[in-house]
């Protein structure tokens, strides 16, 4: 299976965000199962990963990760996942505790004058019927959400490989404000949440630096 998305995460997002509870990283760790206005009320990137592996009982791995510049074509960088070993994207340092679900990206300060960027992403599924296959991703600077991106992979079959394009459409920054991001590695960071029929199943996290 193949398609492509595209989520701007503008106004229409910003408006439903604002209609979304405050929600902080203590109140969802107590829930029983969490759901995607639960982390749409976070207002800061969470220190800890809000389930754990074992609730990826869909045995979702991926195994392949490309982004590229929309404007230019220009592949910015691309790792596919060996045999047997579990894919690492881009990874300059990783905590063993985190089970592969941190990644610490290492860009350029370019990256941050890019307006659209297209993420391939190819996943494999387990023995299970994947159904309202969704991921939330949530980028911050320190304690300020910079964008919100919602991306909708659908219905997945058990056993399938499958390949989806992210469209990201970048928010406009200021001069100042991509100067604080250079001068400030690794303080930008991300939430990736991912649910099935929405529900918590998996939580990766990174951070990234643009000195590179």
């Amino acid at each position: 299976m193949a398609s492509q998305t595209k989520k701007k995460g503008g106004s229409l997002l910003a408006r439903k965000a604002n209609e979304v509870r405050t929600k902080t990283e203590e109140e969802l760790m107590k829930l029983d199962s969490i759901r995607p206005d639960d982390v749409l009320g976070l207002k800061m990137a969470t220190k800890d990963y809000l389930c754990s592996p074992e609730a990826n009982k869909y045995e979702i791995k991926f195994t392949r990760f490309k982004l590229r510049d929309l404007d230019s074509g220009h592949v910015l960088f691309e790792v596919t996942k060996p045999t047997g070993v579990e894919l690492n994207q881009n990874v300059a340092d990783e905590d063993a505790a985190s089970n592969g679900r941190f990644v610490r990206y290492q860009f350029s300060k370019s990256f941050l004058q890019l307006k659209n960027v297209g993420a391939t992403i190819e996943f494999t599924a387990g023995d299970l019927e994947i159904t309202k296959f969704r991921m939330i991703e949530r980028h911050y600077f320190r304690n300020r959400l910079l964008k919100s991106f919602d991306f909708d992979f659908g219905f997945v079959i058990p056993h399938s490989t499958n390949t989806v394009e992210h469209i990201y459409e970048f928010p406009v920054l200021t001069d100042s404000e991509v100067q604080e991001m250079i001068d400030n590695p690794y303080e930008t960071k991300s939430d990736s949440f991912y649910f099935v029929n929405d529900r918590l199943v998996m939580h990766n996290k990174a951070d990234y630096s643009y000195s590179a």
